[in-house]
């Protein structure tokens, strides 16, 4: 029989099988790193779980069916069975669902020699970079670096060498209000404590930066309609089903455009050449939106947009949109010019000046709507950076063609 205190050692085998499939993990969305695991029995998916960042374990764990999930946890360890349950109670986007398991915990009245025999043991399992110091109330009260542990006396306490009153995180805080508040401290961990001072956990200073650059890289695709959970291993059909609806919307908002320019039909029929122009003041004006489109979504995941500086961001890009539209004005207007008189038009300085003011307009309001898109739909109660491009697409291509065509229509 096996001697329950003397367990046999794992095989090599099995080490590396979990980090085979802890790398395979890694390339797939939540879902499809659910279906991976199916297969395999709950210890093994309990490494592979153990070995993923916090944002990315509390994923999966959340993903798995009940029963599944119960399994799972169970093969844990106690002490991550404990963090792990403990993360899933606060919202998505908060510290607390980063954290791990304290580790290196002390009282205050432990001494160097003490705290030094139990990390002999406590670094063979696990990197320890700070020794934490709680009260007899199990409040944190102070952090021991390991150069003072090697300079003290055996027989000092923890109590006597730690650093009093440290920076320390509430778990409610949003990631990004945690890493504005991190970026001058450079500390490799970060201890996370509730409101009556007790250690929860802590988080890494590099899984904190790498949660917030997660967000920033996916929202690129997000702005038309790339869901977050999409990665490059991602099968077609689940592919197909993210990003369809989208496009079908982007169609619905298309024939809107389309229908704008069905309405000056007879103005198009009269002057051939402004059917040349209109791309080009659909793709000026759209890239100015998008400009100030992305400029807003930065401000707002970095946490820089505050409801107070949301009209100065208005004010701002529109009058960027009319001094661009004034000088991109002066270049399509002369680009008009010429080809109007080549094609022996009677109204060439007239449609020269039509182009110019279009552009002017058109690039004014494109700069306007590329901040209210994203925070409209950040009031409505929506990601705001889902499908931005789509809906400000839409606005630039209606008012640039409609103000274009329409002013033709008008003075000509």
């Amino acid at each position: 029989m096996t001697d329950p205190t003397n367990p046999p050692a794992v095989a090599p085998e099995h080490h590396a099988e979990v980090r085979r499939l802890f790398a395979q993990v890694l390339e797939k969305n939540t879902n499809d790193a659910v279906d991976l695991l199916a297969s395999y029995p709950d210890d093994f998916v309990e490494e592979v779980v153990e070995l993923l960042s916090p944002t990315q374990r509390q994923s999966v764990l959340g993903a798995l069916p009940p029963a599944r999930r119960q399994l799972v946890l169970a093969a844990a360890s106690e002490e991550n069975r404990r963090q792990w349950m403990q993360n899933d109670r606060f919202p998505e986007e908060t510290i607390g669902r980063l954290m791990d398991a304290p580790l290196a915990v002390f009282p205050e009245t432990t001494t160097i020699a003490e705290a030094t025999g139990t990390l002999r043991t406590l670094v063979a399992r696990a990197f320890v970079t700070y020794l934490w110091v709680v009260d007899e109330k199990e409040r944190f009260t102070g952090v021991v670096v390991m150069r003072e542990m090697l300079l003290g006396r055996p027989e000092q306490r923890l109590a006597d060498i730690m650093i009093r009153n440290p920076f320390s995180f509430l778990p409610e805080i949003p990631v990004v209000d945690a890493m504005k508040a991190a970026v001058t401290k450079h500390f490799p961990v970060y201890p996370v404590c509730d409101a009556e001072g007790r250690l929860l956990g802590t988080v890494r200073g590099t899984v904190l930066f790498e949660a917030q650059a997660f967000e920033l890289s996916a929202q690129a695709g997000s702005m038309v309609g790339v869901e977050k959970e999409e990665r490059l291993s991602t099968h077609w059909g689940q592919s197909l089903k993210f990003r369809h609806p989208w496009l079908q919307l982007n169609l619905l908002t298309a024939f809107v455009a389309a229908a704008v320019v069905g309405i000056f039909e007879g103005t198009l029929e009269k002057i051939v050449l402004l059917a040349v122009f209109l791309p080009v003041l659909a793709g000026q004006s759209g890239n100015t939106g998008c400009q100030a489109l992305a400029v807003t979504l930065r401000g707002m995941t970095l946490g820089e947009l505050t409801p107070a500086k949301a009209r100065a961001l208005i004010r701002k890009e529109a009058l960027l949109g009319l001094c661009n539209g004034v000088l991109v004005g002066l270049s399509a207007g002369g680009g008009m010019l010429v080809y109007a008189l080549l094609q022996k038009n009677p109204h060439a300085w007239m449609l020269a000046f039509i182009t110019w003011l279009a552009m002017v307009g058109s690039c004014v309001v494109s700069g306007i709507a590329g901040a209210l898109v994203p925070l409209t739909l950040k009031r409505l109660g929506a990601d705001p950076a889902t499908a931005s491009s789509i809906f400000l697409t839409t606005a630039t291509d209606v008012v640039s063609m409609g103000t274009f065509l329409g002013l033709a229509t008008l003075l000509i």
